[in-house]
């Protein structure tokens, strides 16, 4: 068996060499050619699997470790036979991570009482239900939008788009459909993003063309928006007077934990070896973080300790430091550049991995921190 795998993906040989050949290759140089004689392909986010990419080649199983499908033509791949199997939910964790900490370090900069605001959360999913949870925790009043959950009954209190978009923090959890009823394609248009307040703070963390990012461009600075963007339309080559207008930007990595790359791959193992009939027996083990514990600090409100701790595990400058040296470059270069901070990011892990130190007396706080899934412990 021949398997070209995603060089991006985490433990691509020690995964699938089992089944046979593994062939590594950068997801964007993938092509008919390289498939020929190939059985399996397991892709990122960045690959198009479509008739074009799989026509006359021997693949029968197609992977993508990304919780994502808009790349692949689903309606293709069942006309063929092909099998196929995405990985949704593996990295809902590290995105919940990446917006909280993101919004922490607003909340204090701009010295906010979260409790006293309000959260729209635009699609109820894998991740958008973690956003919540986070949400409730922290005391922001919730308003939940996600229309095929409604329809299906599943959950309840939901509200429609335009009530959610009227909440003072609006964060995007979808997928990409351009078409039908459940049409995400420039979800948030010019007309949705007019009638948003001023200041509102708007992350979008699913995918790019779910806001019409010339739109967002034009109405900025006329509607004082915050803007976090971590997936942007165009990708790899994106709009940077854009990105040199947003409070933070990053390169589609808000899902790049380590633990959100290795969940990927191993949901992904599991599937291979259903497709093949043998039975799974990989188990990734991740090294021990070194230095995870933390200090809670005894002084300041909840959002300046929360971003104490959020901090110090993940520097959210840093990517954005990186991400605006693409302001100065060309298209072409710039896209290049963009892939390659994906491809080198560096290792992030989950909120799961730290102990924090706090004063047993502090019980409500200590209830929050082990629903941020931290491990506590009290001292006296």
């Amino acid at each position: 068996m021949k398997i070209v795998v995603d060089e991006n993906i985490a433990f691509p040989e020690e995964a699938f060499s089992q089944f046979g050949e593994v062939i590594l290759c950068s997801g964007r140089k993938i092509t008919n050619g390289l498939l020929k004689d190939v059985n399996a392909l397991i892709v990122r986010s960045i690959t198009k699997v479509d008739a074009k990419l799989l026509k006359n080649t021997n693949v029968k199983f197609v992977g993508t470790a990304t919780i994502g499908t808009d790349h692949i033509d689903l309606d293709y791949l069942k006309e063929t036979g092909i099998t196929f199997a995405d990985a949704q939910g593996c990295n809902a964790n590290s995105v919940a991570e990446y917006v909280f900490t993101v919004l922490m370090k607003i909340a204090v900069e701009r010295k906010l009482s979260l409790k006293k605001m309000s959260i729209g959360v635009i699609g109820v999913g894998n991740v958008g239900s973690k956003i919540v949870n986070f949400a409730q925790v922290i005391g922001l009043k919730v308003l939940k939008n996600d229309p095929p959950k409604e329809r299906a009954g599943i959950g309840g209190a939901y509200v429609s788009l335009d009530e959610a978009l009227t909440a003072d923090i609006i964060t995007c959890h979808v997928p990409l459909n351009k078409t039908g009823i459940d049409k995400t394609f420039h979800l948030l248009d010019d007309e949705k993003l007019k009638n948003l307040k001023e200041g509102t703070i708007l992350f979008n963390t699913s995918r790019g063309p779910v806001v019409d990012n010339s739109a967002l461009l034009s109405l900025i600075d006329k509607k004082n928006f915050t803007i976090v963007l971590d997936v942007w339309e165009g990708e790899p080559k994106i709009n940077t007077e854009l990105l040199n207008k947003v409070y933070t930007g990053s390169p589609h990595v808000a899902g790049y934990s380590y633990e959100g790359k290795v969940n990927g791959t191993k949901m992904i193992y599991d599937a291979l070896c259903n497709f093949t009939g043998q039975e799974p027996d990989w188990k990734p083990v991740l090294p021990d973080v070194d230095n995870n514990e933390i200090i809670f600090p005894g002084k300041g409100n909840i959002e300046e300790r929360l971003h104490y701790i959020f901090n110090k595990i993940y520097d959210i400058e840093r990517d954005d430091e990186k991400m605006r040296k693409l302001i100065e470059m060309n298209a072409d270069v710039g896209g290049k550049y963009f892939d390659e901070l994906r491809k080198t990011y560096p290792l992030r892990r989950e909120f799961n991995n730290y102990t924090i130190l706090i004063n047993k007396n502090e019980k409500e706080i200590i209830e929050l921190l082990k629903k941020f899934r931290f491990y506590v412990e009290s001292n006296k």
